[in-house]
């Protein structure tokens, strides 16, 4: 697919879209708030289920900690955070992905677009696939912030997503016009189209609209071959260490068949387990919701004195 937005060709565009809707459904792969898995393993496979699901707001529970849960309620209805879609990679190109999509005649403009760039194009699609692996590959190599394990997950990532592209029918022209129909389709029942909407319809109202455009992407994904919910279902893990607060698993998953391994860190709160990356984000974003709001605050305005305690100029000598 290709899918032009904000007036720009974007050749290859749905191709990426696919690789990071993937990445995304399977980077921090969300069971009931009221029964939350006590260990870290079972927490994380939790998670992967409720995604599995569709189950956005199930997902989001999962989380963070009950106490947080409703302090991002609060940070979304006063404006300050978007979360959980700022934790995804396509988080900031939601909006003008729906956007493009709803356009008047969005259907016959995204097939005309498609049939100029890549209908037919198949060995060019695979080129495009392998130089963009090859260009993900080198960048996460040479990417400071990540710890080897986090390094080697991302690469073996981005190689198993880019083999894949190479060899799903992303050219077939009748896929591409059933695909389009149904993220359209999808796109239109979104009941908003801007942030004051996603602001207007709160976080838990914002992921239960959203929860059936996500479930459309996943299936498209999965008639090119890309099963986001097999891979999300077919998490296992084992508890490497627990230190206090502070566990870290290894996980493996299968996705386009070939089997993943991470390592991840947990942490402990309220009694139960935690992505602990995600608690360092939703902390941040807190903090940073909180600061917002005392600095819009408007300042007390002082009682008006008693006769008792007027202040009386001082008179000079």
């Amino acid at each position: 697919m290709s899918v032009v937005v904000r007036g720009r060709s974007a050749r290859g565009w749905g191709l990426a879209a696919m690789l990071l809707l993937a990445i995304a459904a399977c980077r921090e792969s969300g069971s009931d708030p009221a029964a939350a898995p006590a260990e870290p393993v079972a927490a994380v496979q939790a998670m992967a289920q409720r995604l599995a699901e569709d189950d956005l707001i199930g997902y989001a529970k999962l989380s963070v900690p009950p106490s947080q849960y409703q302090r991002l309620q609060q940070a979304w209805a006063d404006g300050h955070s978007q979360w959980p879609l700022t934790g995804l990679p396509l988080g900031d190109q939601l909006l003008p992905m729906l956007a493009a999509l709803r356009e008047p005649g969005a259907s016959t403009q995204l097939q005309r677009s498609f049939d100029r760039q890549l209908a037919g194009q198949a060995r060019a699609v695979r080129q495009a696939a392998q130089s963009m692996g090859n260009f993900g590959v080198q960048y996460l190599r040479h990417q400071k912030g990540y710890t080897p394990g986090q390094q080697a997950h991302y690469i073996q990532l981005v190689q198993t997503l880019a083999a894949w592209a190479q060899d799903a029918p992303i050219s077939d022209r009748a896929r591409a016009r059933s695909s389009i129909a149904a993220l359209v389709g999808a796109a239109a029942k979104v009941g908003f189209q801007d942030d004051a909407g996603l602001q207007a319809a709160g976080m838990e109202g914002s992921l239960q609209q959203l929860a059936p455009f996500i479930h459309t992407v996943k299936a498209v994904l999965a008639s090119y071959g890309l099963g986001v919910d097999e891979a999300l279902r077919s998490v296992r893990g084992e508890l490497l260490s627990v230190e206090g607060d502070n566990a870290l698993v290894r996980l493996q998953y299968e996705l386009a068949g070939r089997a993943m391994t991470v390592q991840v860190p947990l942490s402990r709160r309220e009694g139960h387990w935690y992505l602990t990356r995600t608690l360092a984000d939703t902390d941040a974003l807190l903090r940073q919701a909180d600061a917002a709001r005392a600095a819009a605050a408007p300042e007390p305005v002082p009682a008006p004195a008693t006769d008792g305690e007027a202040a009386t100029p001082s008179a000079k000598p």
